[in-house]
């Protein structure tokens, strides 16, 4: 109970303030009645100390004296019966008190202290059994919730109304993971968040340059952080969510002019430790669906997958279609090998950040982490940016695809060219096998040169007629595109030729007008004039 609180009760209706009025909201855990010559041995701090005045000092110096030695023990207050012995407090006294912040009261000799005692001690007595009440309540709701919580959002909901206050649970990214709106206003920072999903870059700049982020990023305590005028920012406590020494976590409350009481404090520290337990067992089921989910992935990935009935039903229970065509991506880090423990983290974030993103798009979540790379399998249509833009999440990283090919088989040789344009890794950047076949054909890469003609050509020599309609385009692009030249090397008429070069490009969706089409084909041209890569 507060001083200022007390003042209000009948008992001290009479009672006068008299010095020291910065010191009425100290806190009084007691009403103790002291009248000896010496009370600092009997007095202790949050005290409300009833006197008479009969042992008071009479010499100035030794009021003074007295009056800051009460003040230093942390009283909450002296309350002098008048005017019996004394009619006021000495001036000297009062003017100390002042200094000290340690109010002086004056009560009229009429009123009993055993009348404010009785009524200051039974008011913090109830208030104690009101506090010891409401813990408990708080106690056995944070720990069902830690028992029955299917989410965060349900802990966070149990939390929010407890305290009554906007509450918001941040990942170690700052990401947003649940948040309850609360009966306090918010602040423009707070709904930015929101709207974001993330608490806003601007202002978690602003956050480390003043030493904030490193004190919630050391600290096993909630941390309070003042209001900053300069960013819109309300007064909040952050309490730092824990796994051993990981911060998975924060605990964001909107405390504005109003300060949350210890009770409310505890109670988030409670919810921070029953989310920290919550994540460690998610962590743990995750960390079971992907160890699963990685094995059938790398069966894939090694060509080790056998098609029966059983597993073919287990494929298609984690969303894996036999007949579908798949990319395989390979998230490639800018890390040192061995790794470290940070940056087993760092990846193993980005690998769960990633089945996020799978899952949100219908794709397959399951993801195989070797060393510093995360492979993962998106299907034909899925955009790679749906998933990782380049840039985000890990501006160091790369991503690397495979061509879309279909089964098991293709995911196989998607993954093995992925693997090949690793050394074409870009901090930042995506990199398609398709794109970079020219490069490596001109780097003198066999595998790329066979790959790079398949796709080219493949489709047409695979076709009925196909050999006549690629030693078209060939020619064609032998003599320069010139048509009636390429007609008459073929020994063809030009309305035969343009007919052979429509169905072609039909076939392999090509623009004979692009410039890059025609540099492709003329490369083509040079690397099938070789013998035994000349069509038939």
């Amino acid at each position: 109970m507060r001083l200022s609180q007390a003042l209000a009760l009948p008992a001290l209706g009479e009672a006068e303030v008299v010095a020291g009025l910065g010191g009425v909201d100290r806190e009084v855990r007691w009403a103790h009645v002291v009248d000896i010559p010496d009370p600092l041995p009997w007095v202790s701090a949050g005290q409300l100390l009833l006197t008479t005045g009969f042992a008071w000092p009479t010499a100035a110096e030794e009021q003074r004296r007295l009056v800051r030695d009460l003040g230093g023990r942390g009283l909450a207050g002296v309350a002098l019966a008048v005017p019996k012995y004394l009619a006021h407090f000495p001036d000297a006294a009062k003017e100390e008190a002042d200094s000290a912040k340690l109010p002086l009261l004056e009560l009229p000799w009429e009123v009993t202290f055993s009348t404010v005692t009785q009524a200051v001690n039974r008011t913090i007595l109830a208030e104690q059994y009101q506090v010891i009440e409401q813990s408990i309540r708080i106690h056995r709701e944070l720990t069902q919730a830690a028992v029955t919580a299917g989410s965060l959002q349900d802990l966070l909901d149990t939390l929010g109304r407890l305290i009554d206050r906007e509450v918001v649970l941040e990942d170690a990214e700052g990401r947003v993971l649940a948040f309850w709106p609360g009966g306090q206003a918010s602040d423009p920072v707070r709904r930015a968040t929101l709207e974001q999903g993330r608490s806003p870059a601007e202002v978690m700049a602003q956050l480390d340059r003043l030493g904030h982020l490193a004190r919630i990023r050391t600290s096993a305590i909630p941390v309070r952080i003042p209001a900053d005028p300069e960013i819109q920012l309300l007064g909040r406590v952050v309490c730092p969510i824990w796994l051993r020494d990981e911060l998975v976590g924060t605990v964001w409350i909107v405390e504005g002019d109003q300060e949350l009481s210890d009770l409310h404090l505890r109670a988030a520290e409670h919810a921070a430790v029953v989310a920290a337990l919550h994540i460690a067992n998610q962590r743990q089921l995750a960390s079971l669906e992907v160890r699963l989910g990685s094995t059938f992935l790398d069966a894939l990935l090694e060509g080790r997958f056998d098609a029966t009935a059983h597993n073919l039903e287990r494929a298609r229970l984690v969303g894996f279609l036999p007949e579908a065509a798949y990319r395989v991506g390979i998230l490639v880090f800018q890390s040192e090998l061995p790794l470290t423990r940070d940056g087993v983290l760092r990846r193993d974030r980005a690998a769960e950040h990633l089945r996020h993103r799978l899952s949100r798009i219908s794709g397959i979540p399951i993801t195989s982490a070797r060393l510093n790379q995360v492979a993962f399998l998106l299907g034909e249509k899925a955009a790679p940016e749906s998933v990782w833009a380049p840039g985000a999440g890990d501006p160091a990283a790369a991503l690397l695809l495979g061509r879309p090919q279909p089964g098991a088989d293709g995911v196989r040789r998607s993954y093995l060219e992925a693997l090949s344009i690793v050394s074409h890794a870009a901090p930042g950047e995506i990199r398609r096998y398709e794109e970079m076949l020219v490069l490596r054909v001109l780097n003198g890469d066999e595998t790329a040169r066979d790959a790079f003609l398949d796709q080219l050509l493949g489709p047409a020599q695979r076709a009925k007629g196909g050999a006549t309609l690629v030693t078209s385009l060939l020619t064609l692009a032998e003599f320069g595109f010139h048509r009636r030249r390429a007609a008459a090397a073929l020994h063809v008429h030009p309305n035969t030729l343009r007919y052979r070069l429509e169905r072609a490009g039909d076939l392999l969706h090509l623009d004979l007008a692009d410039p890059e089409v025609r540099f492709q084909l003329q490369l083509a041209m040079n690397l099938m004039s070789l013998p035994h890569n000349r069509p038939t």
